[in-house]
């Protein structure tokens, strides 16, 4: 597949799964914008990803800031044109039981995945391409697997979930395609870091995955580049899993989180 003459802007994209989907759309030719509140992580994945050929632009901005999603998404536009893909990736998380999260706690995760996800999607419509343009969240298992320790982020991803699936249907008229991927466990990410902080964790988690792996951050974006390219150009409102079919398996680890 190739990007060239695309645009894509990814949010949270100076790490992880997100950076691993930047890098994805960098090697396939397009023009590429990554966000995130960290200076000196935006300045490194820019880096990274500048050596990977073609444009790239590096923005510090916090999705919880609707003035500075503005600001990026406008930039980004006013130099690149309408923009062909927008990844809303930025995310938090961290393994805590209810009773023991304060209302802050819980307000920080829900303002960063879900408050935060809309308020990148809400900026970005005016600047989207019409029609063909698409949009990409990045959710969680979480999202439909109930799991202790997670209330929080269950509460946030099935949310993001939700606003997938209503903006697949607000802005499927005027030709935007708008889908999520839930990326199961993803090796060397700081959501395995915290959710299965020991080798026996991971070995754990690894071993009930009907594949018999962890994936990948290049197992989820290329997922990322077909949603976004014209192969699934029927393919809108889907929450589709990038997790060799461990949400399929019940996400067996679940006791293990925190451990």
């Amino acid at each position: 597949m190739t990007f060239a003459g695309k645009s894509v802007l990814v949010f949270g994209g100076t790490s992880g799964v997100n950076l691993g989907i930047a890098r994805g759309f960098a090697r396939a030719g397009a023009a590429v914008g990554v966000a995130s509140r960290n200076p000196e992580r935006v300045q490194a994945a820019s880096a990274e990803l500048s050596r990977l050929g073609g444009r790239v632009r590096g923005y510090v901005a916090d999705v919880r800031q609707p003035d500075a999603v503005q600001i990026t998404l406008e930039s980004f536009s006013a130099e690149f044109g309408p923009i062909g893909v927008v990844v809303s990736g930025a995310a938090g998380n961290f393994p805590a039981l209810a009773k023991d999260i304060s209302p802050n706690g819980f307000k920080a995760v829900m303002d960063i995945d879900l408050l935060g996800t809309f308020q990148v999607l809400r900026a970005a419509y005016p600047l989207i391409e019409k029609p063909g343009g698409c949009v990409i969240n990045v959710s969680a298992p979480q999202a439909f697997i109930p799991m202790p320790q997670q209330a929080h982020v269950c509460a946030a991803k099935a949310g993001v979930d939700m606003l997938t699936r209503v903006l697949a249907i607000e802005w499927g008229p005027a030709g935007i395609r708008v889908n999520a991927v839930v990326p199961g466990p993803i090796a060397d990410t700081e959501g395995m870091k915290r959710l299965s902080p020991t080798a026996e964790a991971v070995a754990a988690v690894a071993a009930s995955v009907p594949l018999q792996r962890l994936g990948t951050t290049e197992d989820v974006a290329d997922v990322c580049l077909f949603l976004a390219s014209d192969a699934a150009r029927y393919i809108s409102g889907a929450i589709l899993p990038v997790d060799g079919g461990w949400s399929a398996a019940g996400a067996r680890q679940w006791p293990l989180i925190g451990k």
